[in-house]
């Protein structure tokens, strides 16, 4: 039985968060091959788009250039560009299953390359960087002292990897102590209502910046999500609370899976391995749909409501006809939603 301590006053707390936190944070990373994660090395946020903001916000600025994995939460690329830094887009090929081709960081590196991010599993696109390939990225980065980001929040939803693949560790795990992992309880925990998130890392001249800066965003979190987030993040809980999502992630692919098979003429995608999204594409006699026009139609038509993925991960007119599709909901509300979308399809197309 997990026991939660009560408190008498809804006042502030800690600063950078209680300690019971803080350490179920840290043992997230706790098998890894580097040794326990201190918990003074874990800062906690309002969620992982703070954690994100707040990193980039106190590492990167004018005359830096970043590498970022493309396409991802766009954020990611363009915060760095908000504030003075140059980005230059890594881009797998969907013909690689949109995994990352090392060797084109050596065309993207520069002598000012301060930071590469990588998102893993990838969001929109739900695949995997697996570990062979995230082990040669950080070696890349060691070699140059570049400090490495990873997006972890959908970390570890590996639900549908090939088989005999490994799951890829934390970007923690790899041996280098100037990588960064951010994460949150709202994707892989299903708890985004309580708005936690934190940044780990190993170098300790990275968390006291990040805490310096956080001083002027954060008080504190509030006591009210850190004990959710403590009882969640308990063994007894998190292991029943992953099997649960995953168990449903896995379920809910395989339906999308033969939602796009039903319709080959029309859809084409590359199926994710993780996560809880995928960028399904959408073509009308052969050619790609508009997809922002297409999304807005569907909506109207059928109350259903996909992604555009041209105008929310597209850096310009990218993945014009694709759609990110967010399918680890209820599995009925999918199922009806699919439905009434083919209907759609069969109809107008």
């Amino acid at each position: 039985m997990v026991q939660i301590k009560p408190f008498e006053k809804l006042t502030y707390g800690a600063i950078y968060g209680s300690e019971g936190l803080r350490q179920n944070i840290a043992n997230l990373y706790r098998d890894d091959a580097s040794g326990p994660l201190p918990s003074d090395q874990v800062v906690p946020t309002q969620g992982a788009i703070v954690a994100n903001f707040l990193l980039l916000y106190t590492l990167v600025g004018p005359g830096d250039h970043v590498i970022c994995l493309y396409p991802t939460y766009q954020q990611l690329y363009e915060v760095p560009r908000s504030l003075g830094a140059e980005v230059s887009l890594w881009k797998p090929k969907a013909e690689d299953g949109y995994v990352p081709d090392v060797h084109e960081l050596d065309k993207l590196v520069r002598e000012n390359t301060k930071m590469i991010i990588i998102n893993n599993p990838n969001n929109p696109t739900g695949a995997t960087t697996p570990k062979p390939v995230l082990m040669d990225v950080v070696a890349f980065a060691k070699a140059r002292n570049i400090i490495m980001m990873a997006d972890e929040v959908y970390r570890p939803l590996f639900h549908s990897l090939p088989d005999g693949e490994e799951a890829p560790p934390s970007i923690l795990s790899l041996g280098y102590d100037k990588t960064v992992s951010t994460s949150s309880m709202s994707k892989s925990f299903s708890l985004a209502g309580i708005r936690l998130g934190w940044i780990a890392s190993r170098d300790h001249s990275i968390i006291e910046a990040v805490k310096s800066a956080r001083n002027y965003t954060t008080i504190s979190v509030s006591q009210l999500d850190d004990r959710v987030a403590i009882y969640a993040l308990s063994d007894e809980v998190r292991l029943n609370l992953l099997k649960r999502n995953m168990e449903l992630a896995k379920m809910n692919l395989e339906i999308l899976e033969s939602f796009v098979n039903k319709h080959p003429a029309v859809c084409y995608w590359v199926k994710p391995t993780a996560g809880t999204t995928a960028m399904v594409g959408f073509r009308r006699h052969g050619r790609p749909v508009k997809d922002d026009e297409f999304c807005l139609e569907v909506l109207d038509k059928t109350g259903v409501l996909v992604m555009p993925g041209s105008t929310c991960f597209g850096d310009g007119n990218e993945f014009e006809g694709q759609m990110r599709f967010g399918y680890v909901c209820n599995t009925d509300v999918l199922k009806a939603g699919l439905q009434k979308l083919g209907k759609y399809i069969e109809e107008t197309f």
